[in-house]
């Protein structure tokens, strides 16, 4: 994987900063003292330098200020908050060019504009291009799925570092900021509906008489070995499915229900809801 030689600044240092932070030094694509953060307990900085090795900011402002690529990764409802303290403090200037990196969700573009460029001409805006990315919990694991959009700053270079420091934790599709609303309720929100498949699963096991564990078991491998067979087959997943249900037969059985009850219109549904939630959250 390709090194990143900037420095780093995580403003926030919570789960998702410490997965981004674990990936770069885990993957080599950055080292220790490369990397800094801030964060408003001062226990979870002295447990991100101790655990990692990285270098911690005396506040916001110091991280901004000495860093090449800049993460925001504080909750979206501190956001404002956020980024209205480093834009009013004396100290806050941009001399050379540095890249800011959102990872709150439903934080559109425009607002972290409306705050960072408030006091600064085309020129100096040129010079701070900001990137929204809607990561996913998978991170946590090196395992994400991130989608990203760059505004009318971010150049090709800027878009190539933002991609580096995402994939130490997963992959990365560029869209347009539009279609994030759409990448939230797939991939942002998407965990959630595997983790709720495999409660139903587990749940339908034991009702069969199969115990918890074994019926975990078999479903976290069937999901794992169904997942691998689509990357290695490279073949669509309504033909694999038709491929294992045989005319007459037990999944035949089993589609019946789950066509007969909507299934994948309600899924269908259910994306469109979340989507539309993103949409309200980004106003």
């Amino acid at each position: 994987m390709a090194k990143l030689n900037k420095t780093i600044g995580f403003i926030g240092a919570g789960n998702m900063a410490e997965a981004i932070i674990n990936g770069l030094l885990q993957s080599g694509v950055s080292r220790p003292e490369h990397l800094v953060a801030s964060d408003v307990s001062a226990s979870r900085c002295a447990y991100m330098a101790e655990r990692y090795g990285i270098q911690i900011g005396e506040d916001n402002i110091s991280v901004f200020n000495r860093c090449e690529v800049i993460v925001l990764a504080v909750k979206p409802q501190h956001m404002n908050e956020v980024l209205e303290g480093i834009a009013k403090d004396s100290n806050y200037a941009v001399t050379e060019r540095k890249v800011v990196v959102s990872i709150a969700a439903g934080v559109p573009l425009q607002r972290i504009e409306r705050y960072l460029y408030a006091s600064m001409d085309e020129k100096e805006r040129s010079k701070l291009p900001i990137v929204r990315v809607m990561p996913n919990t998978p991170a946590l694991v090196q395992a994400g799925m991130a989608g990203m959009a760059g505004n009318r700053y971010a150049k090709k270079e800027d878009l190539k570092a933002v991609r580096t420091v995402l994939e130490a934790i997963g992959k990365v599709i560029e869209f347009d900021e539009a279609s994030l609303d759409a990448v939230t309720a797939l991939s942002g929100s998407g965990p959630a509906y595997i983790f709720y498949l495999v409660e139903s699963l587990v749940a339908a096991g034991k009702s069969l008489g199969l115990t918890e564990s074994d019926s975990l078991t078999l479903t976290l491998e069937t999901i794992k070995g169904a997942v691998k067979l689509m990357e290695e087959t490279r073949e669509p997943a309504e033909l694999l499915r038709k491929k294992v249900t045989s005319p007459g037969g037990t999944t035949e059985a089993a589609f019946k229900v789950l066509e007969g009850n909507r299934v994948k219109e309600i899924i269908v549904e259910a994306l469109q809801a979340a989507a539309n939630r993103s949409r309200e959250l980004s106003k």
